[in-house]
């Protein structure tokens, strides 16, 4: 049994920065061998890729909405994945999901591959 867990969600004023974090545990689950994305859903709207890293951080990506701001690391000796928020915007209001990706290679922004999913986290960008 695979869990993700997203914390460090929040409430706070645009402009302001946070750092969500995703823990993952299982007994069968071996963290290094899933490729991690970011997702977020804001009330009325569909879910949203936001950013995804491969295995071994080779690789990163982020969408166009969030580049330059939304920096994206995983620590696989933690079993860790995180998501560094900068400049927040009242836009980027929604809850946060974490979600892992058996993908071998890259970062996959499709979330019909991401088979395991963490329960989100809210944040809230006040302006």
């Amino acid at each position: 049994q695979v869990q993700l867990v997203e914390s460090g969600g929040g409430l706070v004023q645009a402009g302001d920065s946070l750092r969500l974090s995703c823990a993952a545990s299982g007994r069968t689950f071996t963290f290094s061998r899933y490729a991690m994305g970011w997702f977020r859903q804001a009330p009325g709207k569909e879910r949203e890729f936001v950013g995804g890293i491969s295995r071994n951080s080779g690789s990163t990506y982020a969408a166009d909405s969030v580049e330059g701001r939304f920096t994206i690391s995983r620590d696989n000796a933690k079993n860790t994945v995180y998501l560094q928020m900068s400049s927040l915007k009242p836009e980027d209001t929604a809850v946060y999901y974490c979600a892992a990706s058996p993908r071998y290679y890259g970062v996959g922004y499709v979330s019909s591959e991401y088979g395991c999913w963490g329960q989100g986290t809210q944040v809230t960008v006040s302006s």
